[in-house]
């Protein structure tokens, strides 16, 4: 109510306040060096200093970058989970963990059971689920799947096929929850903005694929594979839509982001780049920013900037100063 009685007053009244002020913070600056600020001072600060000059904005105590980390930690907080903590029980010797470990690699046949009796006929006393655990723990595979191609040497193998999908979410200012919906095709690196929704669903993502094909036109008969994770968002109908044009749907493993790094290195490349560094208002906003950002003209346009990006590190690779060079010698490299 004591902004109200601002209006009441004279300009010259006013002045002689703000020139009060001033004093006052600069001789507080003088003593406190980080003052602590509630969420409600945060909130005020965040709305009065859009209305103040770029000039002004740098003599304060809140700058830009402040507003986007108090931003960032709102979310944060919002959407982290408490972690659990599991009952602990009896350690393994690191030299039985690195025998297990030897057998399993050594005989790609054996399973965690077969380990389990070679290590008791040794003499070695463990559970079986012990030896399952370790294995698990160091991503080694159950023995009938431990012959096959890993996920790196399947994707080179078959990246001119390969179509993968993936969402990311972006903030807005007030904390709504935006989801984004892209394919990468894994040759060319090329992505395409399929669209931003607040409530995906199923038949949302469906018409999507849909979309997706008709842009693909008779290219779509050149993949053969569509990798995605195991949402629920991704229906049987989502995927029947790629079996008739003959493309083969595979599901990523339980927790495992490493199978489809394309994708995730590219929604790396967007929060680092793009969602970071500012703060979106609403939906319209985020899809401007996206296809301004990345040279997109439609929703569903190409993504022709990490290509290019990509390029440029493979044909311009970085170069090795001397390890003993003076700042004359490293002023006159080429």
């Amino acid at each position: 109510m004591a902004w109200f009685g601002l209006l009441a007053r004279s300009s010259r009244s006013k002045n002689v306040e703000v020139l009060v002020l001033r004093h006052e913070v600069a001789v507080l600056r003088r003593q406190v060096r980080r003052p602590q600020l509630s969420w409600a001072d945060r909130a005020v600060f965040a709305a009065l200093t859009r209305l103040l000059s770029p000039a002004a904005c740098l003599q304060r105590i809140v700058t830009p970058v402040t507003i986007l980390r108090w931003h960032r930690d709102l979310i944060t907080r919002r959407w982290t989970q408490p972690r659990r903590r599991h009952p602990g029980g009896r350690c393994t010797a690191p030299e039985l963990r690195r025998l297990v470990l030897r057998l399993a690699t050594e005989n790609a046949t054996w399973g965690y059971r077969r380990i389990h009796g070679e290590l008791a006929g040794l003499g070695y006393r463990l559970a079986p689920s012990t030896v399952w655990s370790i294995l698990k723990r160091a991503g080694i595979d159950p023995a009938p799947r431990r012959d096959g191609p890993s996920w790196r040497q399947f994707l080179r193998a078959q990246a001119h096929g390969i179509l993968a999908t993936d969402f990311f979410c972006a903030d807005t200012l007030l904390g709504h929850r935006l989801d984004v919906l892209f394919v990468v095709e894994h040759a060319t690196r090329r992505v395409h903005l399929l669209g931003i929704t607040a409530n995906p669903t199923g038949a949302w993502v469906t018409q999507q694929a849909r979309n997706l094909l008709g842009d693909l036109g008779d290219r779509a008969a050149g993949f053969r594979f569509f990798i995605r994770d195991r949402d629920s968002k991704f229906t049987a109908i989502f995927d029947a839509v790629f079996a008739s044009e003959t493309i083969r749907v595979l599901r990523t493993p339980v927790q495992a982001p490493r199978a489809n790094a394309i994708a995730e290195r590219w929604i790396g490349t967007v929060r680092r780049e793009l969602l970071d560094r500012m703060l979106i208002v609403n939906q319209r906003q985020l899809a401007t920013v996206l296809a301004s950002t990345w040279r997109t003209s439609t929703p569903t346009g190409l993504t022709e900037h990490w290509t290019r990006q990509r390029r440029s590190n493979r044909f311009h690779p970085r170069r090795r100063l001397p390890r003993f060079a003076s700042n004359a010698a490293i002023g006159s490299v080429d």
